[in-house]
């Protein structure tokens, strides 16, 4: 199966007349039916998660799945300075990949507050941050599984939340199937962050309301499936391109690369804190919603 390059990946730079001051991260999330580099999004394009770290400079994580094993490289540093960053970038090629830059809210500078935090199979990466940390930490804590409180090991609300989400998810499917359930799994998930929302708080209105307000927005994958939620923080999604630059070399392109798709089937699946400057044709997702795509690459919007 060869190995294609997405195009890139950046948005418009904002006008002079808007500066926007953002105290949060930036989220990455990747799936394809073929193996594919996510060098120019991470490197490359006018945006990418690289050039974005002289704003987010307090680490960066980079989680890329072989033969259904998660491989996660993660370091405290700016990713725009940093080599690893660089050498990681450029070599991974994957059907899924997640990755995440950090500006730190809650939890020191440091590897154990990077994102993406790993269990098993499952990665997850958090932009938001929970208003009141301190004051809620215990009773969402308390909510979460013996089993999986050994294994937070950061002092951050996205490590808790995790493990959080997980706990709530086990309850209802055996985390290490290869057969899960997605739409259930969903509402299993949705379920989830309303119990979370009801302990820590309803997330803000909208983007940039300050760095005391509370926001949920997180991707999730095992490799297989992949989960996307808007909780505050921006998120947007492509599915399909202007025109593909591979259309005549891909055994795998379809109407859907080009095109909305009209079976609910896609051929690839992109998320950004931002949208990256390319081909792709981007669509911010709303709050509170929520995009599904399962083993088999069916593509989903579900609303509260």
């Amino acid at each position: 199966m060869p190995v294609l390059k997405p195009a890139l990946l950046s948005s418009p730079s904002p006008s002079s007349n808007s500066v926007i001051i953002d105290l949060m991260c930036r989220l990455f999330g990747f799936r394809s039916v073929i193996q594919s580099q996510v060098h120019s999004s991470l490197v490359d394009a006018e945006n990418a998660l690289g050039i974005q770290s002289n704003d987010h400079p307090d680490g960066w994580g980079v989680a890329y799945y072989v033969q259904n094993s998660p491989h996660v490289v993660k370091s405290a540093k700016a990713a725009i300075g940093d080599a690893i960053f660089k050498k990681v970038s450029g070599i991974v090629s994957s059907e899924t990949v997640l990755a995440h830059i950090r500006k730190t809210t809650i939890g020191n500078n440091n590897i154990l507050n990077t994102h993406p935090f790993q269990y098993g199979s499952w990665v997850f990466a958090h932009n938001g941050n929970i208003t009141d940390y301190k004051d809620k930490r215990d009773s969402i804590l308390a909510e979460v599984s013996p089993k999986f409180r050994r294994f937070i090991l950061g002092d951050t609300d996205s490590e808790l939340i995790f493990y959080f989400l997980l706990s709530y998810l086990e309850d209802e499917h055996d985390l290490n199937a290869h057969d899960i359930d997605t739409q259930k799994f969903a509402k299993t998930l949705r379920e989830a962050i309303n119990k979370l929302i009801s302990i820590a708080g309803e997330p803000a209105k909208k983007d940039n309301s300050g760095a005391d307000a509370t926001y949920y927005t997180f991707i999730i994958t095992n490799g297989k499936i992949m989960i996307a939620f808007q909780g505050s923080k921006n998120l947007h999604y492509s599915t399909y391109k202007n025109r593909c630059q591979e259309r005549d070399i891909c055994p795998s392109f379809s109407p859907e690369c080009e095109a909305p798709t009209q079976t609910g089937v896609i051929n690839h699946l992109i998320f950004s804190s931002e949208p990256l400057v390319g081909e792709n044709i981007w669509h911010p997702l709303k709050l509170g919603e929520m995009v599904v795509c399962d083993p088999h690459m069916h593509f989903k919007i579900l609303t509260n």
